[in-house]
């Protein structure tokens, strides 16, 4: 079993917090972040720290408190430092470019270019042709567009051709023998 939520999360200077109720709101440099926490769960702000802790009555609270403990922490990281992913291209003409830093085109190996528009919050670099770096504020959202990119060509095991995280490793398979 975890102990996560008996940790109090310490709060950097430059991070601004409101708590009203269940509701927590987090401003850093690079945002603004807000999310609803589980009513299960006693949140306290005290020196400079927040503590978690479940609320009588509830069965899962100890659970719900790890869990939003991660959250906030992953929240408070986001709007002070930002979160990112680097997606690799590989196979002959797979390539990315991005128009007008909100749309990204891509040459897959299909009949037509694939264009992916980026939701509000996100920013993508294009530091090579074949390279891709997504970052934002939100942990779960860089996340989601990432495993989005990929999904037009998942990495396939015999010539290891398609999209895949810069850290990510492909098991090869041997082709088959005649």
């Amino acid at each position: 079993m975890s102990r996560v939520a008996k940790c109090p999360i310490v709060i950097p200077s430059d991070i601004n917090i409101q708590l009203d109720l269940q509701n927590i709101s987090i401003k850093g440099k690079y945002g603004h972040l807000s999310r609803t926490i589980h009513r299960s769960v006693k949140i306290e702000y005290l020196d400079n720290k927040i503590i978690f802790s479940p609320r009588l009555g509830f069965s899962d609270g100890w659970a719900q408190a790890g869990t939003s403990r991660a959250l906030v922490n992953s929240m408070i990281i986001g709007v002070s430092r930002k979160f990112s992913k680097k997606l690799q291209f590989s196979g002959v003409g797979y390539r990315v470019s991005i128009i007008k830093g909100d749309v990204i085109n891509m040459s897959l190996g299909y009949s037509h270019m694939i264009t992916y528009r980026l939701p509000k919050g996100i920013n993508a670099e294009n530091p090579s042709p074949t390279e891709i770096i997504i970052q934002g504020i939100d942990k779960q959202l860089v996340g989601q567009i990432a495993a989005n990119l990929r999904s037009y060509r998942v990495p396939e095991p015999y010539k290891g051709k398609g999209i895949r995280y810069s850290d990510e490793i492909v098991r090869m398979k041997e082709a088959k023998k005649k």
